[in-house]
């Protein structure tokens, strides 16, 4: 049976890190440690976000975001596995509730990219996935909690679920009155633009709940003019669009950089909403920034936008009741 244009766009990923090297033209030296790398973390990149890297270019800002290096394999004191307590707030397999009034929901493990700094990389996703068997208890425990007015749909990635999958819980979600609003956290829209249809934005927006999408973008050349439409797309059917970025040495870590990236969001209608300092995930310290260095990049941003386009600096910890701001 032949998939959807968006399946058939997945399918075809790089999920072996030579054939990525041969793409791109990249020095065969650097493929041992990709190799080595990759066998705690699989390489998958869309054909669609490869394209728009550098070829010959091993420090390219977009590839740097999923290219296996040597460094992920060194033990680096006050990184863990599972570094924003995830587990700790786990209410049942497949539902973490960590913030007041909100619920979240992993919907897949799957994901279309698997980003390097991934918060997520160690996640036990086999036992903590929002499986169809666990969703009916998830929806009853949601029924019961009438603190709650939002739900979070996250994984993994929410978009990866077909269309059929994704109305079953918008719908199941709408027929709880005391929620509110329903969040996507998706990378989706930015890596494999082909998941954005006309369909797909009539389905958010029919629902009773005010739907709010918070996509993913680290780097301005992630948006391009296919992402562009995609995400005007959703904008037209009146979804709600943030996005939220990570501060990732070697990607973004300029000012003019970052303000490129809001200049670019805001020109597909996205607000831009968090830059998060790197959660300390085993594998991903050489992304990681000096705080200070951290905040004279902020600072110079502050100066260069409006404060609109300024996204706020936070770092998740463990047991807090909220994002904390740097700034």
């Amino acid at each position: 049976m032949q998939g959807t244009p968006w399946q058939t766009a997945l399918a075809g990923a790089f999920t072996h890190p030579q054939a990525l090297f041969e793409f791109l033209q990249l020095d065969p030296a650097l493929l041992p440690a990709a190799l080595q790398a990759a066998t705690t973390f699989p390489l998958r990149v869309p054909l669609g976000y490869a394209a728009l890297m550098r070829k010959g270019d091993p420090a390219d800002p977009l590839l740097r975001q999923v290219l296996p290096l040597a460094q992920e394999l060194q033990d680096q004191a006050g990184f863990d596995t599972n570094p924003v307590g995830d587990l700790q707030a786990e209410a049942l397999p497949g539902l973490l509730q960590k913030y007041r009034g909100r619920a979240l929901l992993i919907a897949t493990g799957a994901c279309a990219i698997n980003c390097r700094y991934c918060f997520r990389r160690h996640y036990p996703y086999q036992q903590g996935s929002a499986t169809p068997r666990q969703q009916r208890q998830i929806l009853e425990h949601l029924r019961r909690d009438e603190s709650l007015s939002e739900v979070i749909l996250s994984g993994g990635d929410p978009l990866l679920l077909d269309d059929r999958r994704l109305a079953g819980w918008l719908d199941d979600l709408a027929a709880i009155p005391h929620l509110r609003r329903l969040r996507l956290h998706s990378r989706l829209p930015v890596v494999l633009p082909e998941r954005i249809s006309e369909s797909l934005a009539r389905l958010l927006a029919a629902s009773r709940l005010q739907t709010v999408m918070v996509i993913h973008a680290n780097h301005p050349r992630e948006i391009s003019a296919a992402v562009a439409d995609g995400l005007q797309q959703l904008s037209e059917q009146g979804i709600r669009l943030l996005n939220q970025s990570v501060l990732l040495r070697g990607v973004n870590d300029s000012a003019e950089t970052l303000a490129e990236l809001s200049e670019q969001l805001f020109g597909a209608s996205v607000m831009p909403y968090y830059l998060h300092l790197l959660d300390r995930v085993d594998g991903a310290a050489h992304f990681e920034l000096p705080a200070a260095e951290s905040q004279q990049i902020y600072q110079a941003l502050l100066a260069a936008l409006p404060g609109y386009l300024v996204p706020r600096l936070v770092r998740e910890e463990v047991g807090a009741p909220s994002k904390t701001p740097v700034i």
